[in-house]
């Protein structure tokens, strides 16, 4: 529970700048229970090789201590196999990082691709050219480890997570002539094109502001006081609010409430009437998704 933040002792992590060793700390596990007829120790090493490649690489310059890797998990459910090494499925996105003098975990990034579609041969190595030339699996997992690495830098400074951003755009700058989906504009409003669009789009600069507002300044000065920690997230939302009334569903603001809908909740339950009335008023209006979850920020208080 988010309770759990406002007590205990475990020290954040956080901005170091970080000693030897790979930037990701990352599960990932894959599904192929809907596939029959191949030999199944072919799926242990599509995940062992995808393990490898996304926690060996070194992603950047930077350099971080074996404990301060980004923590996330990377769930693969593969729906189809065509011919002996093509793949379509899902792949399922989730990154949490630690929050300053306590045992929490937030999430910062929870969301699903659905357009997974990539070539795997058994015992060919999996490796990442950032000139171009690399199969879709490659792409896929470059991008988002770069996705996952530039909301974490978000989280800890403000656009902190620019140089990983940039990657990510120039991956998929580089598959936009690619067979596969996923890439190009047209395809969807709600793809790996529109992510990086968004992110990297000045419009939506607010939203970024309010990952850093939401978890430098909010969830990680909770421990020594709630009541500004709460002030500092309310004014990330204001944030978000000015970003949706610029341009009103987009898709990163409903990846972030994907993330944080929940927690939203568990953090202003506790708190004053007037303040949780705030809160719902910018909820119920950027992420009317989930009004049924908010519902409870304006129920009155019982003994």
């Amino acid at each position: 529970m988010i309770k759990c933040i406002f007590g205990g002792c475990i020290l954040l992590l956080g901005l170091a700048w970080r000693l030897n060793a790979q930037e990701l700390k990352c599960n990932i596990s894959v599904s192929s229970q809907k596939i029959q007829g191949t030999d199944r120790e072919l799926f242990s090493n599509m995940q062992r090789d995808m393990y490898e490649f996304l926690n060996d690489k070194r992603w950047s310059e930077n350099v971080f201590s074996y404990d301060e890797r980004v923590e996330c998990n990377i769930q693969i459910t593969l729906d189809e196999q065509i011919g002996s090494d093509q793949f379509k499925g899902s792949m399922q996105i989730r990154v949490s990082r630690p929050v300053y003098n306590s045992s929490y975990n937030s999430v910062l990034l929870n969301f699903k691709d659905t357009d997974i579609d990539f070539t795997y041969r058994e015992f060919e190595p999996l490796e990442y050219n950032e000139s171009g030339q690399n199969g879709n699996l490659v792409n896929l997992l470059a991008f988002y480890a770069n996705i996952i690495l530039g909301v974490d830098y978000d989280s800890f400074s403000l656009m902190g997570g620019n140089e990983f951003y940039n990657r990510a755009e120039n991956i998929a700058a580089q598959c936009q002539n690619a067979r596969e989906a996923g890439w190009k504009s047209f395809e969807s409003r709600r793809n790996r094109y529109w992510l990086i669009n968004n992110l990297q789009d000045r419009s939506y600069a607010p939203v970024r502001e309010c990952i850093y507002r939401y978890h430098r300044l909010g969830l990680d000065v909770m421990a020594d006081n709630v009541t500004d920690g709460r002030m500092a997230i309310l004014e990330g939302l204001e944030l978000l609010q000015k970003a949706h009334r610029t341009k009103p569903n987009s898709y990163i603001l409903q990846v972030f409430f994907d993330a944080k809908a929940d927690e939203l909740v568990n953090i202003y339950k506790p708190a004053f009437t007037d303040e949780r009335k705030r809160v719902y008023n910018i909820v119920s209006e950027v992420n009317a998704a989930n009004n049924s979850k908010y519902n409870v920020l304006i129920q009155e208080k019982t003994n």
